[in-house]
């Protein structure tokens, strides 16, 4: 999620004609060289198989940890240096060797018993790790009791094996950010050609998936934070209806945005991730409206599309225009033709004036919020008590906090003032709208779910200028809070690029059921080969 694509973006997506990516072919002879260089055993194991390894006895819990915290090493700090992973876990081998002992006398827990999987560093855990939003202002700051997510997915059995980077403060800083940047944890490189960026502002959890570093990982998204890093390092991300997950734990930007969700390589793993995470909770008030919706294994769904009854909406105008990159997605449109989805062509999404200002406007007042209650919560240890007292810390900290972009959005959410005040209960009015407005849209044009790119390919990391792109289809469905799955679907120049499914609220069943029968038809997922640059012919 960017500031900028808030204020710029209309609900329909727009292109920018700022160039993201040379044009060129990717040099097949260091593509080669980079994959055997780190091959790995476990690579593009499914959360089932590797289940399955630990119930034969191939391998147990403490040995996948030991593979994927080796895998670590080596991408993180070796090879390409990705630094997807910002912190790990010193307890995973003793969490593992715990869980290894309980599956021999009692059985496994379920699907999570045992498996390794990564969390953004904005999501609390109440152990030896650090939960900081990527700001060396929370560098030493320890959680004072778990993420409500966190407790289900250990209660689950899941081994967290570390934090992933981000880009800071889940990209809601300042202007010319830099996706995937932060002053604790420096700059997550995209896994395909590692001068591009991974997007973010789940940036470490969705390359970490795509290297092959963890089972799965968590993200969260206020506007396109999991799904445009999914797209940009070709994953499967899931953004859940706001409310499906609990938000508590979660280093906030706006409560009427804000969900975790699950990042994997496959839809059955993103549903299998899904069940554990969601469920009811008394510290988050949307998860006690969506009681009612909660599915206890949402993997039951994955093959229940009847292709004919589920009728799916184009929304061209949110596919790029660019010549190299409109053709892929076309390509898209009519292998689902062929594959039997039922396409609605040429959707014109509804629009509301004065949406965009106000959606800003909302977030303003909402992170000051959500931020100063978070640093209450941290009780008298606090490193930094307030919004302001973290601007004050950047700007003492600026060389290594503020070295290529600023605080402009943090200083702009400090001026704001109570919850009370007229202009954020306008801008709520407006931005709760369009939820209905989008709702009723899709009733009467009898559309069950709308598809359109996510995004356009990884453009280059450019320090001078922050993040460029060719837009994308996040706002609509992170305005109205409902969900958002987006599924790898092909290529462009060896940068992987994903195609979105979304609907009305608690309709992640429908979701799943028909992105999985996409990624059956497309097969798009492809293997990182970490490559050093895009090779210009």
């Amino acid at each position: 999620m960017n500031r900028r694509e808030f204020l710029h973006r209309t609900l329909l997506g727009s292109a920018t004609s700022a160039t993201v990516f040379t044009s060129g072919c990717v040099s097949s002879a260091s593509g080669s060289s980079a994959s055997s260089q780190h091959s790995f055993s476990l690579e593009e194991k499914t959360l089932a198989q590797l289940q399955q390894l630990m119930h034969s006895e191939k391998h147990s819990a403490v040995e996948l940890v030991t593979l994927y915290l080796d895998r670590i090493k080596t991408l993180d700090q070796q090879g390409p240096k990705l630094k997807a992973v910002l912190e790990l876990n010193p307890d995973a081998l003793a969490i593992a060797t715990s869980l290894d002992a309980e599956r021999k006398s009692k059985g496994a827990r379920g699907p999570l018993h045992g498996i390794p999987i990564l969390i953004k560093d904005n999501i609390d855990t109440h152990d030896r790790m650090h939960t900081s939003a990527g700001s060396l202002a929370l560098a030493d700051s320890i959680a004072p009791r778990d993420a409500f997510l966190v407790e289900r997915l250990r209660k689950a059995g899941a081994v967290i094996l570390g934090k992933t980077n981000l880009s800071e403060w889940a990209n809601f800083r300042g202007d010319r950010s830099i996706s995937g940047w932060s002053g604790r944890g420096g700059q997550t490189r995209n896994p395909y050609v590692i001068t591009h960026s991974p997007s973010g502002s789940s940036s470490g959890s969705a390359v970490a998936v795509s290297a092959n570093m963890c089972a799965a990982a968590v993200g969260t998204e206020t506007n396109g934070s999991i799904v445009s890093p999914s797209s940009y390092c070709g994953v499967v991300g899931l953004k859940p209806t706001v409310g499906l997950v609990s938000r508590s734990g979660i280093i906030p930007i706006a409560a009427t945005f804000d969900t975790a969700g699950p990042m994997t390589r496959t839809v059955a793993d993103t549903a299998a991730m899904l069940s554990v995470m969601a469920g009811p909770d008394e510290g988050d008030p949307a998860t006690q409206v969506a009681e009612a919706e909660f599915h206890a294994d949402y993997t039951k769904f994955l093959n229940t599309a009847d292709l004919l009854k589920v009728r799916c909406g184009i929304v061209r105008g949110m596919f790029p225009g660019h010549p190299l990159v409109r053709p892929v997605f076309e390509q898209v449109i009519n292998k689902m033709r062929e594959g039997g989805f039922n396409l609605t062509d040429n959707v014109s999404l509804p629009n509301l004036a004065g949406l965009g200002a106000s959606r800003y406007d909302l977030m303003l007042y909402e992170f000051k919020a959500g931020l100063n209650a978070y640093f209450t919560s941290l009780g008298s240890h606090a490193p930094v008590k307030s919004i302001d007292e973290l601007i004050a810390f950047n700007e003492r900290e600026k060389e290594r906090e503020m070295p290529y972009f600023g605080q402009e959005d943090l200083i702009a959410a400090a001026a704001k003032g109570p919850l009370t005040e007229e202009g954020y209960l306008k801008a709520k009015q407006i931005v709760t709208e369009y939820a209905q407005v989008l709702r009723n849209f899709m009733d009467e044009q009898k559309l069950d779910v709308l598809v359109a790119p996510t995004a356009g390919p990884a453009g280059a990391l450019d320090y001078i200028h922050g993040d460029r792109g060719l837009g994308g289809s996040s706002t609509p469905a992170a305005t109205a809070g409902f969900p958002h799955i987006t599924v790898p679907c092909g290529t462009v120049l060896g940068l992987p690029v994903g195609f979105s499914f979304f609907g009305r609220a608690w309709s992640e069943p429908t979701l799943i059921a028909v992105a999985h029968r996409f990624e059956q038809l497309m097969k798009a997922r492809t293997v990182p080969k970490f490559l050093p640059y895009l090779d210009v012919q």
